[in-house]
């Protein structure tokens, strides 16, 4: 079986399918190939920071993902040893007042995330493929897409193959673009927590003690999506029969607000972990083929921007295709520019981010207390950490480089 759509996407995920809904509504004929026949609970990310809900409302999807049980919150905390729970209320940075007409973050279930977005690709006209295996794409002019559903080998002909598919990425490999992963220093896991009702559903926290990193992003229904991070030294850590209760009561901190709300909590999904790292490929474009989203590289989650990434890639990829009739990697040329600079700039912040808030005991607290202190006088110190909500571009370069590592750790 033979079909000739414009664009051919290979994957379903945020990146994909927000991809899929621009290019439909823009008028293109795209076909949309899933492997997976549902969206289940992997533990992957499920906030777009400021910079992400703004690339959200220009791509025109926020309806959809708030139909999918999203909501905005618009406080994010961060607190260490030195601000226990007994302080009361923690101070808060005011997520709605960091950019124009962005209400704050913009916190949702991903599997939710990404069923909304592929039925709203098929409502806006695309044709949506799920279930799908032997994937394999022939670039070119003409790139050629072929794959298989149930016992039937199907032939796609188009103008432009989209590889979508995550980090694990079939079409990269198939095509044999180069890919490099970051070594781990850190393991994350996560779990969705049930009925946490006391838990304040406006705000975000980020909480260091003891010997783990604490994240916790709200949805509507008293639903909390829960992370800790912790040194690769303890990679066992949080296994077995009972994980999901260690893994509630290790977030009983003196220094969590709001702590016996999420540790009271039920566990609705699984709790898995994963070592925090990044990734880079040296092309990510190339005759009729682009990358975008995990498959062309993710960031490190710790500093949670996978999402954001993913939107604003759908976006700038859609305004290359439905500006003009060049569809040729060179047409990709601002695009692979500003992307290879954006991810380095979110691996700085990624690197700082790791080392403030993962680094425990009494040089930990340290450390913090040096960073805290100098923010007040040293924009660049802040500037860095700034940016993981504002984007990475709306800090000036020289807070990306080493000089200002060393400032920021208190080495300069």
């Amino acid at each position: 079986m033979t079909t000739s759509p414009d664009v051919v996407v290979v994957g379903a995920g945020i990146a994909g399918s927000a991809l899929a809904i621009a290019l439909a509504r823009g008028g293109l004929e795209v076909t949309v190939l899933e492997r997976e026949t549902a969206y289940r609970d992997k533990v992957r990310g499920e906030i777009f920071v400021p910079w992400g809900a703004a690339e959200v409302r220009r791509l025109g999807i926020d309806d959809v993902l708030l139909g999918a049980g999203g909501g905005y919150v618009t406080r994010l905390a961060s607190i260490d040893e030195e601000a226990g729970a007994t302080d009361g209320e923690p101070r808060a940075v005011p997520l709605d007042q960091l950019l124009p007409d962005v209400p704050g973050s913009l916190n949702v279930g991903h599997p939710e995330a990404c069923q909304a977005l592929a039925d709203a690709a098929r409502a806006a006209g695309a044709t949506v493929v799920r279930g799908v295996g032997d994937i394999a794409v022939t670039p070119g002019s003409r790139p050629r897409v072929t794959y298989r559903l149930g016992d039937v080998d199907h032939e796609v002909d188009c103008r432009l193959a989209v590889g979508a598919d995550g980090r694990r990425s079939m079409l990269r490999r198939h095509l044999g673009m180069h890919h490099d992963e970051s070594d781990p220093v850190v393991i994350g896991g996560g779990m969705l927590v049930d009925e946490a009702a006391g838990w304040p559903g406006d705000l975000n926290v980020t909480s260091t003690h003891d010997d783990v990193y604490f994240l916790a992003f709200p949805r509507p229904g008293h639903r909390v999506r829960v992370y800790l991070m912790w040194a690769m030294t303890q990679k066992g850590r949080f296994t077995g029969p009972e994980r999901q209760r260690q893994f509630l009561e290790a977030c009983r901190s003196a220094s969590l607000p709001y702590a016996d709300a999420v540790a009271d909590g039920h566990p609705a999904g699984p709790c898995s972990s994963y070592p925090m790292n990044d990734s880079r490929c040296d092309t990510i474009v190339a005759d009729g083929v682009v990358l975008v989203g995990d498959a062309a590289g993710w960031s490190d989650p710790i500093i949670g921007q996978g999402l954001s990434v993913a939107v604003r890639d759908a976006r700038m990829v859609s305004e290359v295709l439905l500006g003009g009739g060049d569809w040729s990697p060179a047409a990709f040329g601002g695009y692979v520019e500003e992307r290879t600079e954006r991810m380095r700039r979110i691996g700085f912040s990624a690197r700082l981010t790791t080392v403030l808030r993962t680094t425990f005991g009494p040089e930990g607290r340290a450390l913090r207390q040096r960073w805290g202190e100098r923010t007040g006088h040293d924009p660049l110190v802040l500037a860095p950490i700034l940016a993981v909500l504002t984007g990475p571009e709306r800090a000036p370069g020289e807070a990306f480089t080493d000089a200002n590592m060393e400032r920021c750790l208190g080495r300069a």
